[in-house]
């Protein structure tokens, strides 16, 4: 193995840390409702647990409302349990064709809320970009102690990933950032 593959590996790494970050705030609510509020959401589907969104469609009508239309009809009242099960906040309303869910808009507490879990989230990827670093480095070291590089080499390189490191926790940062004011911008 060469240094080269290590910064590889740690920029690899920690970039797929920074698209698990993404798609947790994916699930997080701003002003806006988003259909990735019910993406997880599964119903029995002839006798399978199946994702929502692959028997129904799911549109966001406007700020505050969900509309999603089975593919098949018979489906509407165990699209109605499974939202009921999955306590999202809000009761759906079925009218036969399809289900309707009427998110109130949010609180400055809910947003409060929100963007505190938008912090959690992105101190989970924190965690995950330093677990990524403590690997590299100890890639390093056991190639220093191989006498595969020198010891010059060996410190350059870790300085070198804690160069990428910092990088994707400022990335991190902004993004964390970002979603907050997202969420508590009226």
């Amino acid at each position: 193995m060469e240094l080269s593959e290590v910064y590889e590996y740690a920029r690899d790494h920690m970039g797929k840390s920074l698209e698990v970050l993404k798609k947790d705030f994916n699930t997080l609510r701003t002003g806006r409702v988003t259909t990735a509020v019910v993406e997880n959401i599964k119903v029995d589907y002839y006798g399978a647990p199946t994702p929502l969104n692959q028997a129904a469609t799911i549109t966001a009508a406007d700020a505050t409302t969900i509309v999603i239309s089975p593919w098949d009809k018979s489906l509407l009242g165990e699209i109605e349990r499974a939202i009921q099960e999955a306590n999202i906040g809000v009761n759906p309303n079925n009218d036969g064709e399809t289900v309707k869910l009427f998110f109130p808009p949010m609180t400055m507490e809910q947003r409060q809320a929100e963007a505190k879990k938008a912090k959690q989230f992105g101190e989970k990827a924190k965690i995950a970009i330093r677990n990524v670093r403590r690997d590299a480095n100890d890639k390093v070291k056991k190639m220093a102690k191989e006498k595969l590089i020198t010891e010059d080499e060996e410190k350059r390189a870790l300085e070198e990933i804690q160069k990428i490191t910092d990088e994707f926790v400022k990335k991190v940062d902004q993004l964390v950032k970002a979603k907050e004011e997202e969420i508590l911008k009226v």
